[in-house]
């Protein structure tokens, strides 16, 4: 309470101090102040009153900002919570209610206040205290500022958001226009977990992801994304709308996930802004925006902007029961959407870079510690990461790598007897492989590795980074007489024959694909290309489209010795060996797709 007075202007603490001299109790204090600024329970108790007595006095008003609270908080500046709100109010949406789920300073129940001139009840959650008393001064000296000011009653609650009781509002959410408007933490579940927060969910795999992917990133989720998703359980079927400042990625799951979740909700919209400008962060994000009480069963956000909103710029969604980041550019390319006969891998993984990823300098291995080592060399091959694919074909490697296993869940204990040098060096290092969080290494075998199989010893592979926007795949060869090895930022197919590998550049690399992938993927993600999106190519489609000229003429880049093992024989013989192999991919996928991942809405 303290730090929330010493946020007020001069005149408004004159105001208090001569106004509360009056009062004898907090009863008292609270009857007056509910005509005042409408909020219900100002002082929740007698010493709630007492120290706002104390903290009045002079002696206790010094200029001092409030802390910044965990991450994920960014507090949203009234400049952008009065323009969210009054883009609202020019698509003629006046509610009668606002809920805030997560209100920090309050800066968006304030706009509201300021905005809406029919709002009846306003209710607003936070968890901070400091936050809490911030905002109930901040209203309060809105209203003694602007006495004539529409005064809603104001229901503020300093309590864990995740333990909320919503059904509270039931009763009169389900006579007037409900508008749900805020901006929840940007932040992941595993992030708090980090910084040991309390401010989180209870633990659950609430997207029911199974095995390896609950563990592996999949089961994490944004805190936002939890909280939108409470207030569609909430609030999905009375009138209203929904608005909330969040991560596009965020965006880009809910629209993902709402098919299945049967909730009445249309008119989805995102709306960019500058996130660097607002809050100093490095993200993209939008205002999320969507109705309530009524579904068209037409899966799509449209994207816009803060700036224009009425320009449409592209949407996103649902298509034909296939999810897309750009649905016209999806409508050129939906030919090629199918299904990819062969299996895209993630590279190795193995979270100690500095100990087992080398560089070769003057014939010698260093580390990362810039240490120079004698090491057996059978276990060290060549490694690519996102970085290095640029270019059709890689033939060199910048870096190499300690391959301590070649599949997941080997034994380790090998390395002692046959690799001595390996073995002494990975033990004196053994303290960063114990450090590693991730829980994919519990309980497996010391140095042990992931994303390593069979498939990681092809000896020509067709590869692309997960990272970057724009798509690119190169060759790459074997490097020493050993195939070399990607990170698990890449993606890549094995192969045998280089002809092989050389059709499948010649088909990836043609801008069908790349039209194709940039109407599925969402290049703002961290990781635009996922093995999800890239098992969608249908290579024998495109192939089809292209024609063996076509196929071969990018490959001209090339050098001679190495484009000559693409020809119109190898060509035919490829398809004529997977023809089969892509019909029977595609019934299974087909029958995994109705069995599995079909939305239940789509069975209507």
């Amino acid at each position: 309470m303290k730090k929330a007075l010493q946020n007020l202007k001069l005149s408004t603490l004159d105001f208090l101090r001569n106004y509360f001299r009056r009062f004898q109790t907090f009863h008292e204090a609270n009857d007056s102040l509910v005509q005042i600024c409408g909020i219900n329970d100002f002082f929740g108790n007698k010493h709630d009153f007492t120290d706002f007595l104390e903290f009045l006095e002079p002696r206790h008003i010094v200029s001092e900002t409030i802390e910044r609270r965990e991450y994920g908080d960014f507090q949203t500046p009234s400049i952008l919570s009065d323009l969210v709100c009054s883009i609202l109010l020019k698509e003629g949406f006046t509610p009668k209610i606002v809920v805030e789920p997560t209100f920090g300073k309050g800066s968006f129940i304030l706009s509201a206040l300021k905005t809406f001139p029919k709002l009846k009840q306003v209710y607003g959650i936070e968890i901070y205290e400091s936050y809490f008393w911030f905002t109930k001064f901040a209203i309060l000296e809105l209203f003694v500022e602007n006495p004539y000011l529409n005064k809603p009653l104001i229901f503020l609650y300093c309590k864990d958001v995740f333990k909320f009781d919503f059904r509270l509002f039931e009763k009169v959410a389900t006579k007037e226009n409900v508008l749900v408007l805020g901006n929840p933490p940007w932040i992941t579940n595993s992030e708090l977990s980090v910084l040991n927060s309390n401010n989180l969910p209870a633990k659950s795999n609430f997207k029911s992801y199974n095995g390896l992917d609950a563990i592996t990133g999949k089961g994490n989720f944004d805190i936002g994304e939890y909280i939108i998703l409470m207030m569609f359980k909430s609030f999905a079927k009375y009138r209203g709308y929904i608005a909330m400042l969040v991560k596009n990625s965020v965006i880009k799951n809910l629209t993902y996930d709402i098919p299945k979740m049967n909730y009445d909700i249309s008119d989805m919209t995102a709306l960019k802004f500058d996130a660097k400008a607002y809050f100093n962060a490095s993200v993209e994000a939008s205002l999320f925006k969507c109705r309530l009480g009524r579904s068209s069963h037409k899966y799509i956000c449209k994207i816009s902007s803060l700036g224009s909103p009425d320009l449409v710029e592209s949407e996103f969604g649902w298509v034909d029961r296939k999810f897309v980041s750009d649905v016209a550019l999806y409508q050129r390319s939906k030919a090629f959407d199918g299904h990819c006969p062969f299996i895209w891998r993630q590279g190795v993984k193995h979270d100690c870079s500095k100990v087992l990823e080398l560089e070769i300098m003057s014939g010698k291995y260093i580390n990362g510690f810039n240490e120079e080592l004698t090491l057996e060399d059978d276990l060290i091959f060549g490694l690519v990461k996102s970085s290095d694919i640029q270019s059709p074909l890689i033939s060199m490697p910048r870096k190499c790598i300690i391959l301590t296993q070649k599949r997941v869940g080997e034994d380790t204990s090998y390395l002692a007897d046959k690799y001595p040098n390996i073995y002494r060096y990975l033990t004196a290092n053994s303290c960063f492989f114990s450090e590693r969080k991730s829980s994919i290494y519990k309980g497996k075998p010391l140095f042990a590795i992931f994303g390593i199989g069979e498939y990681s010893f092809k000896p020509y592979k067709i590869a692309i980074s997960g990272l970057y926007k724009k798509p690119s795949f190169s060759l790459i060869l074997p490097f020493n007489n050993k195939p070399m090895m990607l990170d698990d930022t890449c993606y890549f197919l094995g192969f045998d024959d280089i002809s092989e590998a050389l059709i499948v550049l010649g088909i990836l690399n043609r801008s069908y694909t790349k039209d194709l992938l940039r109407s599925i993927a969402f290049t703002d993600a961290k990781r635009p290309y996922t093995k999800d999106i890239l098992m969608r190519i249908n290579l024998f489609k495109i192939a089809e489209s292209l024609g063996f000229e076509n196929g071969r003429q990018l490959l001209t880049c090339l050098p001679d010795d190495i484009s000559q093992y693409m020809t119109r024989e190898k060509w035919d013989a490829f398809f004529a060996k997977y023809g089969k192999v892509q019909e029977e991919a595609y019934q299974r996928a087909l029958f995994n797709e109705v069995s599995t991942t079909q939305h239940p809405s789509f069975n209507r």
